[in-house]
């Protein structure tokens, strides 16, 4: 099949699967439009259970998509010493890239969850926890509600992921090896220590779990800094502190860390701080 063959019958087939919307209409939709239907009706599919005719069109279709978009592997991307020529501590094992995080061939990228670590179900939102749930393909959610639902029998029924753990998942259909979720700090009513600690846990586990799993490289979003609210600038100052801190203990377990930002104000805010002494 080609990718306009796959798009039609994953399409399809998601339909078909689906209760409520198995009489969608979609015979007159643009290319476009299949493809925002298909990613609205991953989203909000609930976990339990996926056909392999569903899952094998789902594969083949997002392996298309990440062919088309195009993996970027760590050698494209310069350190900030080769970038900046920055004499930051440890320049030569840090890099900084703007662009979809879903693209990264690491060995690990994390998502900035929420603490029903299920992903995100509003449909074709803008968050990284729909983007990396939606590249990933729908085993990522069944992956998450199994770990879940293990927590929930152990901690009780009404157990949420605290902020400042982290939990390692399979990559799935992404180009990563692993997806390393953690849930940060929302900040509403103003910065407090206690978030500041929660967020600086968030990287620190994170970067743990990369020690505890032997992962060589690890790509690290803006975690909080979107919907959760943290102040952007305190949020990268935390990032780079337990970066450094983890490099200088074990710099010979880890060839890179990649601050991956999205916006031009982070790729500024991160470029202003990763080019001091």
């Amino acid at each position: 099949m080609n990718m306009m063959e796959k798009t039609d019958a994953f399409l399809e087939c998601l339909k078909a699967d689906s209760t409520q919307y198995k009489g969608l209409e979609t015979d007159g939709y643009s290319v476009a439009e299949k493809k925002n239907a298909i990613r609205s009706l991953m989203n909000i599919r609930m976990p339990g259970g996926l056909p392999r005719p569903l899952l094998q069109l789902q594969d083949d279709y997002l392996q298309e998509e990440l062919k088309a978009k195009g993996a970027v592997a760590l050698a494209d991307i310069p350190t900030i010493k080769e970038a900046f020529n920055s004499r930051y501590c440890h320049a030569e094992k840090i890099s900084l890239w703007q662009g979809d995080i879903t693209r990264l061939k690491a060995g690990a990228i994390v998502n900035a969850a929420n603490s029903q670590m299920l992903g995100c179900f509003v449909p074709c939102h803008r968050c990284i926890d729909n983007a990396i749930h939606s590249a990933a393909g729908m085993q990522l959610r069944e992956e998450c509600s199994r770990i879940m639902s293990g927590r929930r029998l152990k901690y009780g029924r009404g157990y949420e992921e605290p902020a400042g753990t982290a939990t390692l998942t399979p990559g799935y259909n992404l180009p990563c090896d692993y997806v390393i979720h953690t849930v940060g700090p929302i900040v509403y009513d103003g910065l407090k220590a206690a978030h500041c600690q929660e967020l600086r846990s968030c990287y620190e586990s994170v970067l743990a779990c990369c020690l505890e799993n032997d992962i060589k490289s690890v790509a690290l979003c803006c975690i909080s800094t979107g919907e959760f609210h943290f102040p952007n600038e305190k949020a990268a100052e935390i990032a780079l502190e337990a970066a450094t801190g983890f490099l200088q203990e074990h710099a010979g377990r880890m060839e890179r860390i990649v601050f991956n930002v999205f916006k031009d104000s982070d790729w500024k805010l991160y470029e202003r701080l990763l080019r001091l002494l």
